[in-house]
């Protein structure tokens, strides 16, 4: 049954909230592309992008909360509702961190290990995608949330394992120890996305036990 059965504006809140933050997630992999492709005038227009999405969902999710206290919406999960908005913002103040610190930093990176980085963004964005479908299911029908769980694992271990190769391709290439390190610490900073979305899945996992007993 859905969380919300007498509220269609916090249901349209929280949708439009889901909506920001998977956007965000494309708003970003398209970011890392357009850096790796040295397209800086791109690069710049993602980043204001997601800076816009992130101050939306910001202020969608304080609307949520003051929505669920003043009208004593679902006492009994507020505090999930809210812990799972939290964390899911942490998705796209991750994603939004990330692009600024690509364009703070500007690391110099070879050519060679783009198809590497950009293979790491697209596995961020899915884990993202699927956390974000199960986001949705929990509000509306709770017995398929653990339907894509599984994808969020699936492509968080799937990041790790390309951030892995990543910076046993950088270490062993022949470059200077400071360059290596440089791009060993932007191979994390991509893989962080990634791991927020899995965060959201292992909350999901237990909020949905909780509604179903």
């Amino acid at each position: 049954m859905p969380l919300f059965r007498s509220s269609k504006i916090i249901e349209s809140q929280i949708d439009e909230f889901l909506d920001v933050v998977a956007e965000g997630s494309l708003v970003y992999k398209k970011g890392v592309k357009a850096y790796l492709e040295k397209d800086m005038t791109d690069f710049e227009a993602r980043i204001v992008a997601i800076d816009k999405l992130e101050s939306r969902a910001d202020k969608l999710s304080k609307e949520v909360e003051a929505h669920l206290y003043s009208q004593s919406l679902i006492p009994e999960h507020r505090g999930d509702v809210l812990g799972l908005l939290e964390n899911a913002d942490n998705i796209i103040d991750t994603a939004k961190a990330s692009l600024y610190q690509f364009s703070v930093e500007q690391p110099d990176i070879p050519e060679e290990l783009n198809d590497q980085y950009l293979k790491l963004a697209e596995a961020c964005y899915e884990a993202v995608e699927a956390v974000i479908v199960s986001a949705r299911a929990f509000f509306r029908d709770v017995d398929s949330v653990k339907d894509n769980l599984y994808k969020v694992h699936h492509f968080e271990k799937e990041a790790d394992s390309i951030s892995d190769a990543l910076k046993r391709t950088i270490f062993s290439s022949s470059l200077d120890l400071a360059h290596k390190i440089h791009l060993r610490y932007f191979a994390l900073n991509v893989e962080k996305v990634s791991d927020k979305a899995e965060a959201v899945a292992d909350r999901l996992a237990i909020y949905a036990i909780k509604r179903t007993i």
